[in-house]
């Protein structure tokens, strides 16, 4: 694969990585998994390693940190996250 081939790959797994909810461990593990694919394809590129494990390798790490460091989403109230219908926010109601 050469360099243009390269650059739409990781382009194409940055762009598919930043769809996803920042509240569901399950879409950040996927898209830990897919950085971490890529990175880890990169770097073994690079020095000569086995691009496969290195994706493997990357993969599998990007997956457990995106589901570990998921934060706890807001709390606005019942509205799912969302602040309440006619609020505006710095008005202080």
């Amino acid at each position: 694969m050469g360099k243009l081939g390269t650059a739409a790959a990781l382009a194409m797994v940055l762009g598919t990585a930043a769809c996803s909810n920042p509240y569901d461990p399950g879409q950040r593990a996927v898209g830990g998994g897919l950085l971490g694919a890529g990175a880890g394809a990169a770097v073994s590129g690079i020095t000569g390693g086995n691009v496969g494990t290195g994706a493997l390798v990357g993969g599998a790490l990007g997956a457990v940190g995106g589901a570990v460091t998921t934060p706890s989403a807001p709390a606005y109230g019942p509205n799912g996250g969302y602040p309440p219908r006619g609020y505006q926010r710095g008005y202080g109601y």
